[in-house]
């Protein structure tokens, strides 16, 4: 028996878009859908949901269509330090405050690369630090901390 997949990796990409774009847009049809000019709690989730149905959409049929390379290993080490250092990041928000945790973020997260370089992950985690406490604290006013209590803030 053939199969019809051409692309494993584009195929099952779309598949995991459309899944979740779908999942989306179910959820979302509870809340008031609004209009363009007022939207309702339901209007973002819904097109965003839609948005990302119809990339999968189209990559199940790029996958399908053309020629590509199979699936490859699981990246387990890899998707266990993304875990750990988004569950880190929830964990510290509050008690070391949003810059601590920004930067554990982007250093755990980019030991999970294969070009890991510990002079970049310090740069990004800094730059990506600094320009959280200027959107959302600054600039959107959200009440985080920005070094919080456990350093005596």
């Amino acid at each position: 028996m053939t199969t019809r997949i051409r692309n494993p990796k584009d195929f099952w990409t779309g598949a995991i878009f459309l899944a979740f774009g779908g999942a989306a847009v179910l959820l979302a049809r509870d809340y008031p859908f609004g209009t363009t000019f007022k939207m309702g709690p339901g209007y973002f989730p819904t097109v965003l949901g839609a948005l990302l149905a119809l990339v999968g959409l189209i990559t199940v049929l790029r996958g399908l269509l053309r020629p590509g390379t199979a699936v490859g290993a699981l990246a387990y080490r890899e998707i266990l330090l993304i875990l750990t250092a988004t569950v880190l990041f929830g964990l510290l928000l509050r008690g070391a405050g949003l810059i601590v945790a920004v930067v554990l973020l982007v250093m755990v997260s980019a030991y999970a690369s294969r070009y890991f370089r510990w002079g970049t992950a310090v740069a990004l985690g800094a730059g990506m630090a600094a320009f959280c406490v200027l959107v959302f604290v600054k600039a959107l006013g959200l009440p985080l901390p920005i070094l919080g209590p456990w350093f005596g803030q």
